[in-house]
């Protein structure tokens, strides 16, 4: 599957927050997003899930318009830079809720196993930003949209959500955007860099110094 957004123009009032842009994902690649705080990765997220209005947006699948934004068509799971999860639900019924299996889970993250029946209010900043990944990358879907993932993650953690999302890249696309960019360096297959309101595909990482980000 190729999914592209195209020509995306969004306003703010009468400020012009996104121009011109080009953003593209496949099946098998993670699409790394990069730009300073403020740049507007995070509406451009909004945009391609469709949950934000542009003035104008071409948003194609394998070459075709799409004709509804992709959280109706319930294809694309779309992991926010805000906890998403209700702070009153308990970790089990979310993994209920999403059908990932708990025990893949506290496998993988052991320390985990005495949290299943807390609310996620009682879980730390990176302890719940780290369920909310994992439900995010593991919950069925065929594009899966990833803004500020390793937020308030261990490193440890950092790595093993890396593996993770290698992993799930073989059978659906990924588009992700993090300020802690080497990780986004480390497991990108495609590189846009948002700049002045557009995004321009990387390259070469010397790029970035040209531009400015590095």
């Amino acid at each position: 599957m190729i999914f592209e957004l195209d020509n995306v123009e969004l306003y703010f009032k009468s400020h012009r927050v996104l121009n011109g842009i080009y953003l593209k994902g496949e099946t098998g690649k993670v699409t790394g997003l990069l730009g300073r705080n403020g740049s507007g990765k995070s509406s451009l997220m909004d945009i391609a899930f469709g949950i934000l209005k542009p003035k104008y947006m071409l948003i194609r699948l394998n070459n075709k318009p799409l004709q509804q934004p992709l959280y109706k068509l319930k294809i694309a799971k779309y992991m926010p830079q805000y906890n998403f999860i209700p702070s009153s639900m308990k970790v089990a019924f979310a993994f209920q809720l999403y059908q990932v299996d708990w025990q893949a889970f506290v496998t993988l993250f052991n320390n985990f196993e005495a949290y299943k029946n807390l609310r996620f209010k009682g879980l730390s900043g990176g302890e719940r930003r780290l369920i909310e990944v994992y439900l995010s990358l593991k919950t069925e879907s065929k594009i899966t949209l990833l803004d500020e993932p390793f937020s308030h993650l261990a490193p440890l953690y950092i790595e093993k959500i890396k593996a993770l999302i290698l992993e799930e890249k073989k059978h659906k696309i990924i588009i992700i955007s993090d300020h802690l960019y080497p990780h986004i360096l480390d497991i990108s297959d495609t590189l846009y860099l948002l700049k002045n309101g557009t995004t321009k595909l990387i390259n070469q990482l010397t790029e970035l110094e040209d531009y400015g980000y590095l």
